[in-house]
């Protein structure tokens, strides 16, 4: 097995040059028993907003603090070390950038070997650890706290998890070997690989405590000195510490095997087989069950060496990097001083989709708001529904007694247009017809103030000749949700040739209140998203009407790597809404989209295709087929026809799409696909993936990205 202590990892030194360094300064406590506690105490020097790291000088640097407490150890100076982190914080993992410049396969193994080397020496230093998990403790961050005897957590800490298959790398540094063994299979599955897999979910304290993998957990009101208190008791052996998941407890003979077995099923069927790090995950956690520490520490160095120079890590860091930094400062978007202070919000309508962006606004905004509709039955059921979702949310505990009521009163319908004059900014959420949406904006503008903002969320009509007629066609900006309206973070905020800046800055400031992220762009048809899935659609509707069988139209995007097939996806939005999707693009372009008049037939019908138990399509249904017969033809694609005809097809389009200024940059186009599509990490969004399958290359002898988005290669 590897010797730690062998290893030369100064190379890494030279890497962390730009490392914000964690420092760990140490100070000893003297407990109620007369014992002494030497806690260390994990802090970077900066606030809350930026997390402790874990890079290569940090580890360093912790490594030596921790030697230096074993000699103490040994001397009988003190009986236990603690190790918290700055408020808040404990810490929120590796320091990503410096893991993403690694340079070459031997550094990135060495960055698994020194979290190994020094975190495992919490668990070496001949006196019991405790990590009082004060704050956010995120990949490495947990495992400090896994590597060590004991764990408390605060009841209050932001979160606990181990994200890293999210970015397409696994937990490195223990996690994958020591969480199956501290809580069992099922549940390390759940946090390693089904957590992440859902849009990066976390744990909050009481799941960590409840799940076992923290002993105690203590309120943040008395945190330290409960844990303290807490950690004396057991180091005097007034208290044993008791696990319902100790190893001798944990079955491993039949229950082991058939979890891995289910979870790899379950992997096969929801995102196919494309992204590696949640099957070297399952490998990972499935190995664990047998074996040494020493062992499992091994084979997650191999394993994260790996992935870290990999094709997918790269486009993960990425992706990572527009989600965190250019999503929070959108390009393109005015001072925010220019913005209208918004105080009321009206919404024009009642339906589910009006409704849903009432829920929104009252919650985040915490701002009155009115809604209006045709006649009073659809008003009074649109609110009956605000309130339903509100009730459901304080049912929860997501919202106290108190908030709840405040934030029903604060919605209001009517019939009552006039109403609308002290509205400052006024969305629509009516018919998808341009002549509809005109007609309500024209008797809105008669009503409220000069100054006010009026919002289209038309998901491809043009914004400029919804506002043709409006006297003051500044006051419109395009402000498209997606759905579901309270899950999908992204609002492409469209900007005509007369909008002007008050209204775009108000717009901008209005998303980031709702906790959205916004990206601009121009008035163009399907704007970023709905464009390219129409691509993406059309593309497979096409295969479909030459003869190629739906499940395997499926299959064959499934190298693309996108968390459903397209006839799922279809499914999903709509068929109504998807034919008039094609439709428009079709008129735009009809040279290079394709659509079906079968689409609006199909669209008619109660189901259209037929899934199985993960979701994913696996025929049309037999009404479906009905209206199909005589119109599908007898030349079936391939499934490499099929994905090059797809990739293709978007090179093309976004590469027009810049070139028109649809939006300022590339980066613009895979952050709309990432969090408006669900477009993977592990791709980047889109680009990265054309330019590495080859499809730019094809279609306009060039890149999007120089150098082109990859792994490490030696």
């Amino acid at each position: 097995m590897t010797n730690y202590d062998q290893i030369d990892f100064t190379p890494l030194l030279a890497l962390s040059d730009t490392e914000v360094v964690t420092q760990s300064p140490v100070r000893d406590i003297t407990l109620a028993s007369g014992k002494v506690l030497a806690l260390i105490t994990l802090d970077n020097g900066r606030d809350h907003t930026r997390p402790n790291t874990l890079g290569p000088a940090t580890l360093t640097a912790l490594g030596a603090t921790l030697d230096g407490l074993a000699a103490r150890a040994a001397s009988g100076e003190i009986d236990a070390v603690g190790i918290t982190g700055k408020q808040y914080i404990l810490a929120a993992g590796a320091d990503l950038s410096e893991v993403s410049n690694v340079g070459s396969r031997d550094n990135a193994k060495l960055i698994a070997q020194l979290g190994h080397h020094v975190l495992g020496k919490l668990s070496e230093l001949g006196v019991p650890s405790f990590a009082f998990v004060n704050g956010l403790a995120l990949g490495g961050g947990l495992e400090i706290a896994l590597n060590s005897t004991y764990r408390t957590v605060d009841a209050s800490a932001a979160a606990i998890a181990l994200p890293e298959v999210f970015l397409g790398i696994i937990p490195g540094w223990g996690g994958a070997y020591l969480l199956p063994n501290l809580i069992g299979i099922e549940n390390a599955l759940e946090v390693v690989v089904s957590n992440p897999l859902k849009q990066n979910r976390v744990l909050k304290p009481a799941q960590a405590y409840e799940l076992g993998i923290m002993d105690a957990i203590f309120p943040a009101a008395s945190y330290l000195e409960d844990s303290l208190r807490w950690a004396d008791r057991v180091l005097t052996g007034d208290h044993k510490v008791v696990r319902k998941n100790e190893p001798g407890k944990i079955e491993r003979l039949t229950k082991w095997p058939i979890a891995i077995k289910v979870a790899r099923g379950m992997l096969e069927s929801k995102i196919g087989t494309v992204p590696r790090s949640p099957y070297v995950a399952l490998d990972l956690l499935d190995k664990a069950k047998g074996g040494t520490k020493a062992e499992g520490f091994a084979r997650e160095d191999e394993a994260l060496a790996d992935l870290v120079t990999g094709d997918q890590f790269a486009a993960s860091m990425y992706a990572f990097d527009l989600v965190q930094k250019r999503a929070k400062r959108p390009v393109g978007a005015p001072d925010k001083a220019l913005a209208k202070k918004v105080a009321k919000v009206g919404i024009i309508g009642a339906g589910l989709m009006a409704s849903q962006f009432a829920l929104l606004f009252v919650r985040k905004l915490q701002v009155p708001v009115l809604i209006t509709d045709l006649d009073q039955a659809r008003v009074d059921k649109g609110v009956a529904y605000i309130h339903d979702e509100i009730g459901k949310l304080e049912a929860k505990g997501r919202l106290d007694a108190d908030a709840a009521n405040r934030l029903r009163a604060l919605v209001t319908g009517t019939t009552d247009k006039s109403l609308y004059a002290d509205c400052d900014f006024v969305i629509e959420a009516v018919f998808e017809e341009v002549g509809v949406k005109q007609a309500v904006f024209a008797e809105i503008e008669q009503i409220i103030a000069e100054d006010a903002v009026l919002a289209t969320n038309t998901s491809s009509l043009s914004v400029e000749e919804i506002g043709a007629k409006l006297a003051h066609p500044e006051r419109l900006v395009g402000f498209h949700f997606f759905n579901p309206v309270a899950v999908m973070p992204l609002i492409e905020i469209v900007k005509t040739p007369a909008t002007g800046e008050a209204a775009l800055s108000t717009a901008f400031v209005v998303a980031k209140g709702l906790g959205k992220n916004a990206v601009l762009t121009a008035d163009a048809p399907g704007f970023v998203v709905n464009r390219l899935l129409a691509k993406v659609m059309g593309e497979a509707a096409r295969a479909v009407y030459e003869g190629t069988p739906v499940a395997d139209v499926e299959k064959a995007f499934g190298p693309i790597g996108l968390p459903m097939g397209p006839f799922q996806l279809i499914d999903l939005v709509g068929w109504k809404v998807a034919a008039h999707v094609q439709d428009t693009m079709v008129r735009a372009f009809p040279d290079r989209f394709y659509a079906n008049e079968n689409f609006h037939a199909l669209a008619e019908l109660d189901a259209v295709v037929e899934k199985d138990k993960g979701g994913r399509v696996t025929g049309f249904t037999k009404a479906a087929e009905k209206v199909l017969k005589g119109h599908v033809g007898q030349t079936p694609a391939s499934a490499e026809t099929i994905l090059r005809r797809v990739q293709d097809g978007l090179a093309q389009e976004i590469r027009l799409m810049l070139d028109e200024g649809v939006v300022p940059e590339v980066e613009d186009i895979d952050l709309c696909l990432i969090l408006g599509a669900g477009w993977p990490f592990i791709d980047g969004g889109a680009t990265p993936y054309l330019d590495r399958e080859g499809a730019s290359e094809r279609v306009f002898e060039g890149t999007f990205h120089t150098p082109q988005i990859r792994g490490v290669v030696g």
